[in-house]
């Protein structure tokens, strides 16, 4: 058969930079803090991936720590440790440069990390923010610009040096004293990062008398993290507003029959709400009462608003429009569409993509060797050239600072990280980056039909006796007790009393079996009854005439005969034809896979466009079509909603879940969830990606094209510490303006 092992496939990728300054490598696969024994606390200074694995590398030598949890979002950190190991583990944290605050104990981790994120956002007293940030810096700015006016324009005295250099040291305190923070502690552990090489070249270039370039550079150097941070924030918080889309409180019906307003958070699955128009929807639920239109554009990206009338599903964060509706919650608060589309996107925007943990492994390579270069310019230049030593030691700075790897590093996840939040934009959830990235290779798509390629909601639209016995309340009651669509169908279709089943069994991709009255009756598929030697030439040739017209035919059937047949029929969604089309426009060749049969799945298929349709299929068939796909075209990606196609979602180069309709096990094995269930998302994902994968090559070429340049003219030429800085930070800004495009047009690739 198959491996259910492989449904529970998941990302067990490293965190990406979500902001700050410059990004390095993240540990792989270290255990999740979760439970109790853990503590969370908020680092302010930790907003880049770089000082998440410094931190991790203070942490990974203690005993007594169980696991680990980093939120670069909200700037928090939750251990999971013994508390007589606590202590330490904070003091390790403090040896590598940052502050950790504890959040408020008496609150679960979860919780935590949402104080932590408001907090990161109500008061951020790191350097890049802005408010009192922005005034310091400021302050800074002025001061190194009077540094150069006493250089330049003063007597050079004695007295006018000192009091230059003195302007000059406050100026670079109040710049840079987070960097020499975190510089000195990155030296100490001998490792070669941004604040290491920034905090070398500016007392470097102190020490050889360029006091007033030192405080010049550091200044700059500040303001343009800010700047860049703030860039970068743009991205990692493109969706923060889903967090304020659900209302706090909701008017819920209370035991005495009236309606009292309460907090959305408190409220309980079956319990009824009710939203009065213009209202945003406070909880995911059912409509029990009333008719209205929803906007369900915050949530699935949908621009029309969609009629719900009783029996619907409503999302939390969703604007009611026309009518007042009743509803009854299917989900708490931390468990509805939104919060899963939140928690989705937070984690995917966690995990690096390939060409990331490419740039990183590169980084760490360049880094040294760079700086290996500069102590050569230092020391040989003068030996083999002549040129004085102060002269060879200050381009030796400006070589340090020139190759900062910073634009190289940030220009990945600034533009992996947009590209996810313009998708979760358009109501597609991209569990990482990876995935984001491997898209653009897709050269096959399988598609399951039910669901995905039509609605999904199948209607009874025929059924005949074929023995004397009266099969309604038999087929009625088996097909009541299953929750396959057409099973469903059959069951509200067929009027009736119920009778009881016992030893209920379903069959994957057959049917299901029962006793009724102590008879045992099956009702399953053609293939089935086929299999069971009971389907004569006559009933072959009904069947034949149902599924020619795109009818899927169940068969009812005890041991010996059939009994009866139900013809159902499921309607092709609207936009199935034009995502067929989608796809072969991209040189992608789609693929009907379904477990109905090959006559109904031609029908269907030759509705829809695609000239490859294979029916009768089990869930082990589909595996095995996937591997022939992946043989024939490369990179297949397969696209459905049931618990039958988890499998073949999981053995997939890339699984694509429909989530209006698909079961939670089908979304927990995808790598990508259409929210909207509207099949032309697979196409926008595909070129997405194409696009994503171009600016991400876009803004390594920049970056290195620009480091090229300013270290030929800083060996060769007379660049300055002023034009490395602008090299350095200039080259940062442009990766970071070019990956926010993605931002700007999210509907197009």
């Amino acid at each position: 058969m198959f491996d259910m092992n492989t449904i529970a496939k998941s990302v067990n990728e490293s965190a990406a930079c979500g902001g700050g300054s410059c990004c390095g490598a993240r540990d792989e696969g270290v255990a999740q803090a979760s439970g109790p024994g853990t503590s969370t606390f908020r680092i302010p200074t930790m907003d880049c991936a770089s000082e998440e694995g410094e931190i991790r590398r203070a942490l990974e030598a203690l005993p007594g720590l169980r696991g680990l949890r980093f939120q670069l979002g909200a700037r928090t950190l939750t251990i999971d440790a013994d508390a007589e190991h606590l202590p330490r583990a904070l003091e390790a944290i403090r040896k590598a440069g940052f502050d950790p605050q504890p959040l408020a104990e008496t609150r679960g981790a979860a919780e935590q990390v949402d104080e932590g994120r408001d907090h990161a956002h109500a008061h951020d007293d790191h350097h890049h923010g802005f408010g009192p940030g922005i005034g310091r810096l400021g302050t800074a700015l002025g001061l190194a610009i009077a540094a150069e006016a006493v250089s330049f324009f003063l007597p050079p005295s004695m007295g006018w040096k000192l009091a230059g250099m003195a302007v000059a040291i406050v100026a670079i305190g109040l710049s840079g004293l987070d960097t020499y923070k975190k510089g000195l502690a990155a030296l100490r552990q001998r490792r070669l990062n941004i604040n290491a090489l920034m905090s070398v070249a500016v007392t470097g270039a102190f020490v050889i008398g360029q006091w007033p370039e030192a405080a010049m550079v550091m200044a700059l150097y500040a303001i343009a993290e800010l700047i860049e941070s703030r860039a970068v924030d743009r991205a990692r918080n493109a969706i923060k507003g889903l967090m304020a889309l659900a209302p706090e409180t909701a008017e819920a019906l209370q035991a005495n029959g009236t309606w009292q307003s309460v907090p959305a958070k408190t409220i309980a699955p079956g319990a009824t709400v009710r939203v009065k128009p213009g209202e945003r929807v406070p909880l995911d639920g059912v409509v029990t009462a009333g008719r209205s239109a929803i906007d369900q554009a915050p949530v699935t990206g949908e621009s029309i608003p969609v009629d719900k009338t009783p029996g619907d599903l409503v999302f939390a964060g969703t604007i009611n429009q026309t009518g007042a509706l009743e509803l009854r919650v299917t989900a708490a608060a931390d468990d509805s569409t939104l919060a899963r589309i939140i928690h989705a996107v937070e984690q995917a925007q966690g995990a690096r993509a390939p060409t990331q943990r490419f740039v990183d492994r590169f980084a760490a390579i360049y880094t040294p060797a760079v700086f290996a270069i500069a102590l050569a310019v230092a020391v040989l230049m003068p030996l083999l050239t002549g040129l004085p030593w102060l002269q060879a030691a200050y381009k030796a700075l400006v070589l340090l600072v020139i190759a900062c790897p910073c634009a190289l590093v940030i220009s990945t996840p600034v533009t992996v990280v947009s590209g996810l939040a313009a998708a979760a934009r358009k109501g597609i959830l991209i569990k990482g980056g990876t995935y984001l990235e491997q898209a653009r290779r897709i050269k096959a798509v399988a598609l399951d039909k039910t669901g995905t390629l039509t609605e999904g909601k199948p209607r009874l639209v025929h059924w005949e006796a074929l023995s004397n016995s009266d099969p309604v309340a038999v087929g009625a009651s088996l097909a009541a007790r299953s929750d396959h669509p057409v099973s469903k169908a059959i069951a509200e279709g067929l009027p009736g009393q119920r009778l009881e089943v016992i030893d209920f069994e379903a069959l994957a991709g057959r049917g299901v079996q029962g006793q009724v009255e102590g008879q045992r009756y099956v009702l399953g598929n053609h293939r089935f009854v086929h299999d069971r030697g009971l389907c004569s030439d006559e009933l072959e040739a009904r069947l034949a005439e149902h599924e020619a017209s795109g009818r899927t035919v169940t068969l009812l059937a005890t041991d010996d005969r059939v009994l009866a047949l139900f013809a159902v029929a499921d309607t092709l969604k609207p936009s199935s034809a034009d995502a067929v089309a989608e796809l072969e426009a991209l040189d992608v060749t789609p693929v009907m896979l379904t477990g109905d049969n090959a006559s109904t799945a031609r029908a269907i298929a030759a509705k829809a466009g695609v000239t490859d349709a294979r029916g009768d299929l089990l869930p082990e068939d589909k595996l095995a079509a996937i591997a022939d796909l992946q043989r024939a075209h490369g990179t297949t990606a397969m696209v459905g909603d049931g618990i039958n196609d988890a499998p073949s979602l999981a053995k997939s180069d890339i699984g694509f879940a429909m989530g209006g309709a698909g079961t939670h096990v089908a979304m927990e094995a995808a790598d990508i969830v259409i929210m909207t269930d509207d099949l032309r998302r697979v196409a926008t994902t595909i070129r997405l990606s194409r696009r994503t994968h171009a600016v991400l090559w876009q803004n390594i070429s920049l970056a290195l094209g620009i480091k090229a340049v300013f270290l030929v003219l800083a060996v060769f030429a007379n660049a300055t510490m002023w034009m490395a800085v602008f090299a350095d930070m200039g080259a940062s800004l442009l990766v970071v303006a070019n990956g926010l495009r993605l931002l700007r047009q999210p509907g197009q690739a």
